[in-house]
């Protein structure tokens, strides 16, 4: 977890082997009042925080990286956070977020499903299953008088 006013670490995952530290000249922090709860300073305090990171001017991300970060989550990311009382957890709470999703999009896409058929004896199987089914449920019939 990163403090705020320091680098972004986004931690390691699909697509970000050694992970990614953003710096703080890439980050724009804005504070305004919280609509959320706040007790009798929740008028005075600039609580609420909105994080933005220029995601295609960012010097840290290889092309790819970029492209594939721009297609998903567009030219520039903006978080906000304004679930906590206190500016400081809701800066934390605010590039955590941050990181979760830069690293959601820089991951890469799953790879392209095969259709495959099924095998002539599953096939073969299956039918004698219905079959053996069918015989045996015509046997839960009336019995008739002989």
């Amino acid at each position: 977890m990163s403090r705020p006013g320091d680098d972004l670490a986004v931690p390691p995952g699909p697509g970000l082997p050694r992970g990614l530290v953003l710096p703080t000249a890439e980050l724009v922090e804005r504070f305004s009042r919280s609509p959320g709860p706040g007790g009798q300073s929740v008028n005075t305090s600039d609580s609420r925080v909105e994080l933005e990171y220029d995601v295609e001017g960012s010097s840290v991300l290889s092309r790819t990286q970029r492209e594939r970060a721009v297609a998903a989550l567009g030219p520039r990311l903006v978080v906000t956070a304004s679930e906590h009382r206190s500016q400081h957890r809701n800066r934390v709470a605010a590039r955590e977020r941050l990181a979760a999703r830069l690293r959601e999009a820089l991951a890469p896409p799953p790879p392209v499903r095969r259709p495959t058929r099924p095998s002539r004896s599953s096939q073969r199987r299956r039918v004698e299953a219905k079959k053996q089914r069918g015989r045996t449920k015509a046997l839960r019939g009336r019995v008739g008088d002989d």
